[in-house]
């Protein structure tokens, strides 16, 4: 596969929408207050348009490698089985072991790898259905 062959639009969509999962993840509403006391109740450090556009420049390059992986028009069932590999697989047992030797707790892992697991799945979902 080319560089050219990618889904640009679908890739631009994929990282936007797992960005705003993470709004919604760690916010409030969902698991930030327990993510943050897991933390140690961490305060953010650094102005926040640098940390969210650092973020989202992550979740771009998260996108556009996933998009290399499945190639331009996969299937959905191909596309949410690799965004569950790669989510759960990948990222969240790479996690499960850091976190293990940084002795955080379970429940912080269940979080993050939880996120992750989404953010790829969400991947393939557009991918999956957008060709």
């Amino acid at each position: 596969m080319q560089i050219w062959d990618m889904n640009y639009w679908g890739i631009l969509l994929a990282a936007v929408s797992s960005f705003m999962l993470g709004g919604l993840w760690y916010s409030p509403a969902l698991f930030g207050k327990m993510w943050n006391d897991e933390n140690g109740g961490v305060k953010q450090e650094g102005h926040p348009a640098k940390v969210f556009g650092i973020a989202f420049v992550f979740s771009l390059l998260a996108a556009v490698a996933f998009a290399r992986w499945v190639g331009p028009a996969p299937s959905l069932d191909y596309a949410i089985k690799h965004g569950i590999l790669a989510g759960f697989g990948m990222v969240a047992a790479s996690f499960g072991i850091n976190y293990q030797f940084a002795n955080r707790s379970f429940k912080l892992w269940l979080i993050d790898g939880g996120y992750h697991t989404a953010q790829f799945v969400i991947f393939g979902l557009v991918l999956g259905l957008w060709h």
